[in-house]
């Protein structure tokens, strides 16, 4: 760019560069920023997590807990009161609640992570095994008898092109109660499957499961046991 000065010849030469070459140094300098920021060790609670065991009385439906807050996944449900859902987590193998040290292992989700996650929600009719197997996953069976399987479990076994074609369904006796284990077949597309387990009526108006990874399903006795004592231990009678 050329600038001719008033009452004067002299040109003075400015670089048209300056410009972007200002705003380009800017980006480079944000961007920085940005990046450290991302990469920057992760202090922060995992998914808004608390270490605190205070206990936390709160209510789904008819069922009453009393809950240490580090098992409570979520800000509102530490507040508190009626609730029309909760979701609670603990780590195998003693079932533990979150502790800001075992953050990422919250966060885990591979094939063997110990994570076990606990739901509940109101205003839905829960169903005993028996009635689960018949009604909801019957029609979908090859076979309504089942077979001896391993583990001291039953195995049904879905049609192919059937809503759960994808699953297997087990059962077995635990805690005096006939427990579903709807496991998630591995597979390209899912390299880390669960099993979504039913079968403990909680409250008539409450709708209760469990779910954990299906590397685990050795294991079922154990966990479902240490289900049954958490429940025991937050139900409020």
């Amino acid at each position: 760019m050329t600038q001719i000065t008033n009452g004067s010849d002299d040109v003075h030469q400015h670089s048209g560069w300056w410009f972007p070459g200002v705003i380009l140094g800017a980006i480079t300098l944000l961007s920085g920023v940005f990046l450290l920021y991302d990469l920057r060790p992760d202090i922060r609670p995992s998914g808004d997590r608390t270490s605190d065991t205070v206990p936390i009385r709160l209510s789904v439906g008819d069922l009453v807990l009393m809950v240490p807050a580090n098992y409570l996944e979520s800000r509102p449900a530490r507040a508190g009161g009626p609730q029309h859902t909760v979701t609670l987590s603990a780590l195998l193998p003693d079932l533990r609640g979150y502790t800001a040290s075992e953050g990422r292992q919250f966060q885990n989700n591979a094939p063997d992570s110990p994570v076990v996650r606990f739901f509940f929600k109101a205003g839905e009719k829960d169903m005993a095994a028996e009635e689960r197997l018949q009604r909801i996953y019957g029609p979908y069976l090859t076979d309504s008898t089942g077979h001896d399987s391993d583990f001291g479990l039953t195995q049904y076994t879905f049609r192919p092109q059937a809503a759960y074609g994808r699953s297997d369904l087990f059962a077995g006796l635990g805690g005096g109660r006939t427990l579903l284990f709807l496991c998630e077949r591995a597979d390209p597309q899912l390299t880390s499957p669960n099993c979504l387990v039913s079968g403990r009526i909680v409250a008539a108006n409450v709708s209760f499961s469990w779910r954990f990874k299906r590397a685990y399903l050795a294991r079922w006795q154990e966990v479902a046991a240490g289900v049954d004592r958490l429940l025991d231990r937050w139900t409020v009678h």
